[in-house]
C-alpha cells in the first residue's frame, strides 16, 4: 500500500488542480475549459480587445490594429507598444490561424454577435489551433456579465467584478434618467457613417444601440438587415431632427452640401461628432466604450435628464477601462471639438 503521507500528498496536488481548473459557459453555451487562467488572452475583434485589456492589460497579446500616436496617448506607454495581430472576425479580417498560432495564445476571445456564424468560426478555430476559443454576446446591456466571465478565464475576478459592478451602476443610473424623458419628447435621429454618411443602422444593430438603450427614434429603424446603405433622398423623406456621426469629413460636408442643407438637423445646426480617441464613444468598436456614447448622446438628446458633469463622468471611464486618467488638456480636446456638444 502507498504511505499515507503520500496518498495525503496526492490528493492535496488533485485539490490544487481542481482549484486552478476554470471553466465558464459562453453565449453560445459552449463550455469553456482552462486547465488554468488565461496569461496570454488573443482578442479576435476590437471590441474583445478593449473587454480584456480593460481586466489586465498585460494579459491581452496584441491589438487586432496598431495604434496611431493620437489613440496611444490617451493610453500609458506600454499598450502603444503592443504589436498588430490583425482581426479573426467581422469587416476586413487580416489574421489567419497560422498568425493565431505564433502568438502563443491560452484563450481566443471575441465580444459581438453570438450568431450561428460566429459560433461556427468559435468552433472551427478552436478545432484547427487546440486553443479554447470563448464567444461573448456583446451588447451594452451584457458587458457586465461578459466582464464577469472574462475575469474566470483570465483569474481576475476581483478586478473584473469592480468593473462589472461600475458598469451595471452606470446602465442603471443611464436607464433611469431615460424613463423620466416623455416618449413624445424623444427626437427622431438618423445616424450617418462613413464619408459621405449614406450608410447606416437599421432597427436591432448593434451600431445604433446607443439609440435603442435612449429610446430615441431611429428613423432607419424599418432597415431590419444590420448595416445599410441608404440614398440622400430617403433621408430627406425621413426628415430627422438629429444626425450623429463618428465621422468628421462627413460632419463638415454635411453643412456645406445643398442636399443636406435641407434635411431639418441640418437646417437647426444638430448635427453632432461624436468623440473618438481612443476608441469611438458611438461605434467603432461597438463594445464597452460606448457606454460613453450613451452618456454624450444622452446629455446632447436629453439636457434636463442628464444634468450631470460629462468631463467626470469620461474620466472615471477613462481611468477605469483605459488605465489612464486623461489630462485636462485631453478633457478640452475631446470635449471642445466642433460639433461634439451643443453650444
Amino acid at each position: 500500500m502507498r504511505p499515507l503521507s503520500g496518498l495525503l500528498v496526492c490528493a492535496a496536488l488533485l485539490a490544487s488542480s481542481a482549484r486552478a481548473a476554470t471553466a465558464v459557459v459562453d453565449a453560445t453555451g459552449r463550455e469553456i475549459r482552462l486547465a488554468a487562467p488565461a496569461q496570454r488572452v488573443y482578442a479576435a475583434g476590437p471590441p474583445a480587445s478593449l473587454l480584456v485589456y480593460a481586466i489586465d492589460p498585460h494579459k491581452l497579446l496584441g491589438w487586432t490594429r496598431a495604434l496611431r500616436p493620437d489613440e496611444a496617448a490617451f493610453l500609458p506607454p506600454d499598450a502603444a507598444r503592443l504589436p498588430e495581430l490583425g482581426r479573426l472576425t467581422g469587416r476586413g479580417n487580416s489574421a489567419n490561424v497560422e498568425t493565431v498560432l505564433r502568438a502563443r495564445p491560452q484563450l481566443i476571445v471575441d465580444v459581438g454577435s453570438t450568431s450561428p456564424y460566429f459560433a461556427s468560426l468559435a468552433e472551427r478555430v478552436e478545432a484547427q489551433t487546440g486553443i479554447p476559443y470563448a464567444l461573448f454576446d456583446g451588447r451594452i446591456e451584457a458587458t457586465p456579465a461578459t466582464l464577469r466571465a472574462l475575469g474566470r478565464l483570465m483569474g481576475e475576478q476581483a478586478r473584473a467584478e469592480r468593473l462589472a459592478t461600475w458598469y451595471e451602476a452606470e446602465l442603471a443610473d443611464a436607464r433611469r434618467r431615460v424613463a423620466l424623458v416623455p416618449r413624445d419628447a424623444r427626437p427622431r435621429v438618423y445616424y450617418g457613417r462613413g464619408i459621405a454618411g449614406l450608410q447606416t443602422g437599421g432597427g436591432g444593430s448593434i451600431n445604433v444601440e446607443v439609440l435603442d438603450f435612449l429610446g430615441a427614434v431611429n428613423v432607419a429603424e424599418e432597415a431590419r438587415a444590420g448595416l445599410v446603405a441608404v440614398p440622400i433622398e430617403q433621408i430627406l423623406l425621413w426628415n430627422p431632427e438629429v444626425i450623429l456621426t463618428t465621422d468628421p469629413d462627413f460632419w463638415r460636408a454635411a453643412r456645406q452640401d445643398p442636399r443636406w442643407r435641407a434635411v431639418r438637423a441640418v437646417e437647426t445646426q444638430r448635427v453632432y461628432l461624436s468623440p473618438h480617441l481612443p476608441f469611438g464613444w458611438f461605434d467603432f468598436p461597438p463594445g464597452a466604450n460606448r457606454l460613453l456614447g450613451v452618456w454624450w448622446a444622452g446629455k446632447l438628446l436629453y439636457p434636463r435628464a442628464f444634468d450631470f458633469d460629462l468631463r467626470a463622468k469620461v474620466a472615471e471611464f477613462y481611468q477605469l477601462f483605459y488605465h489612464r486618467e486623461p489630462t485636462p488638456a485631453q478633457l478640452d480636446a475631446l470635449l471642445g471639438e466642433p460639433g461634439v456638444l451643443p453650444r
